[in-house]
């Protein structure tokens, strides 16, 4: 071995971007992911998944350490990563990068958080850290790319990496708070790859495990952090090394280099996307040109057949089997379906155009809904598989009963880079989800220390908006994801 490892790399950006601090944009995206991320937490909250996660987790320890949204204890710094990284990815509404396929601050923001609070670190710490680990997540994930395939190798592979880079990156934003020695968040990275897992059969043939992938990831990061203060030592080549991460999960395709290439100069973290529909990101586009065909003035009553022309690649995702994608069984089968969100969004739903309330299993199950997703084709379109994966992009055509033709086309998604939520839509997101675990002036209260973070001086206050509202009953269905 000649040179630092990529490990080494990724600790020594980590540290000195820490103490030098990022900058004013930098900080407002990185504030942004938190609102976010604490807005899916609230909503994940509010669902069936957080009472089996807090049974399952009050036999591994106690401390009155971190918090969780709507528990009016602190949980042990590990405990709470997982239960917060669970909250937040449960329902699939948080951000994503598109090419790399994984969510970074579901994992990153609920590890820094846990460390954040015990350590009683600034709110400019806890916004740049979060910064440094969605960046390093994304790399982690890019690495794992196959440009001449145009396809995640983790994905490819059956492996989720979302759980698998998040554990990593999560511990390098996690240590960074712990420790300003290099050598320190390097260990805790290279501890964390060891504990790094995660399989997607789950989304081919059932299960819910997937729902705590995040949370898996954020408890390891915490865990590697703490490993590596304790003494710990992870090896400098844990990313490129021949037994190491990317030949183990990714094998020769992967490129660990661009893990590193450009790090600190370029930010993968541009390119994040911060979803505002509930639902596979797949989907995305096509329920936009549904709410724009809706706009038009075009009826599921007027409409006979309707086309919708995707990527290739995620036709597998959101179209086969058509028979099932045209009645899905569940609410959560309903938020992979493109036949089932187009014909969703024309009929009319909630939020920014479509919200949770349209992937309950009472909603999956709507004659007037099932009836138009039956009229729903769904092809691979050569300009979307052009775009693929840098965007998801979507072609509509309603065909209509007086023989007229409309066609919807949306070439990049809303929420990401070229159309990112404003931040009254990102505001209305975060109330909408809020709702569902706090009452309005908590919400509120919450939301102003998010905002405000980068100027506080302690992380706490914000941890007490989170842990001290009290939870809102909910007196409708509840979302079974």
């Amino acid at each position: 071995m000649t040179g630092p490892g990529l490990i080494e790399q990724v600790a020594a950006f980590a540290v000195r971007a820490a103490g030098e601090g990022l900058s004013a944009s930098r900080r407002d995206a990185a504030t942004r992911s938190i609102l976010d991320t604490i807005g899916t937490m609230a909503l994940g909250a509010a669902q069936p998944i957080r009472r089996m996660a807090i049974d399952a987790v009050s036999g591994w320890g106690a401390a009155d350490a971190a918090s969780v949204p709507g528990t009016p204890c602190r949980w042990p710094a590990p405990t709470a990563a997982f239960l917060n990284g669970t909250l937040a990815h449960c329902m699939d509404f948080d951000d994503t990068h598109l090419t790399s396929v994984l969510h970074p601050s579901s994992s990153v923001v609920p590890a820094v958080l846990a460390i954040a609070e015990v350590g009683g670190a600034s709110g400019a710490r806890v916004v740049d850290a979060t910064a440094i680990g969605i960046e390093v997540c994304i790399r982690l994930g890019m690495a794992g790319y196959d440009r001449d395939q145009r396809n995640s190798i983790f994905f490819d592979r059956g492996q989720h990496a979302t759980s698998m880079c998040g554990a990593i990156a999560s511990a390098v934003a996690a240590a960074t708070l712990l420790s300003d020695d290099p050598a320190l968040v390097a260990s805790a990275g290279g501890i964390a790859a060891s504990m790094a897992s995660g399989l997607l059969e789950a989304n081919r043939s059932g299960g819910t495990v997937k729902r705590v992938h995040a949370g898996l990831a954020a408890r390891d990061g915490v865990q590697a952090a703490l490993l590596a203060r304790a003494g710990i030592t992870g090896p400098p080549t844990v990313l490129e090394g021949r037994f190491g991460f990317f030949s183990a999960f990714c094998g020769p395709d992967a490129d660990p280099g661009r893990v590193v290439a450009g790090l600190g100069r370029s930010w993968y973290a541009d390119e994040l996307h911060i979803k505002p529909f509930p639902c596979n990101h797949f989907t995305h586009a096509g329920i936009e040109a549904a709410l724009e065909l809706r706009r038009r003035g075009v009826t599921g009553d007027r409409t006979v057949a309707l086309e919708l022309g995707v990527p290739g690649p995620v036709l597998r995702t959101i179209a086969e089997p058509p028979e099932l994608k045209a009645a899905p069984p569940t609410g959560y089968a309903a938020a992979f379906s493109g036949p089932y969100t187009v014909a969703a969004a024309l009929v009319g739903g909630g939020g920014l155009g479509l919200y949770v309330d349209d992937f309950t299993d009472r909603a999956a199950r709507r004659p007037e809904v099932l009836a138009l997703a039956r009229r729903v084709r769904c092809y691979a379109d050569p300009d979307c598989t052009k775009a693929f994966p840098e965007r998801f992009p979507a072609r509509l055509v309603a065909r209509l009963i007086d023989g007229t033709t409309v066609v919807a086309e949306v070439p990049a998604n809303l929420g990401g880079p070229e159309r990112p939520l404003s931040d009254a839509q990102l505001d209305l997101k975060f109330a909408l989800n809020a709702a569902h675990s706090y009452d309005p002036p908590a919400a509120r209260r919450l939301a102003a220390e998010v905002r405000s973070l980068v100027l506080a001086g302690s992380v706490r206050p914000l941890c007490d908006a989170l842990r001290d509202c009290a939870p809102v009953p909910r007196p409708s269905e509840e979302v079974d994801r």
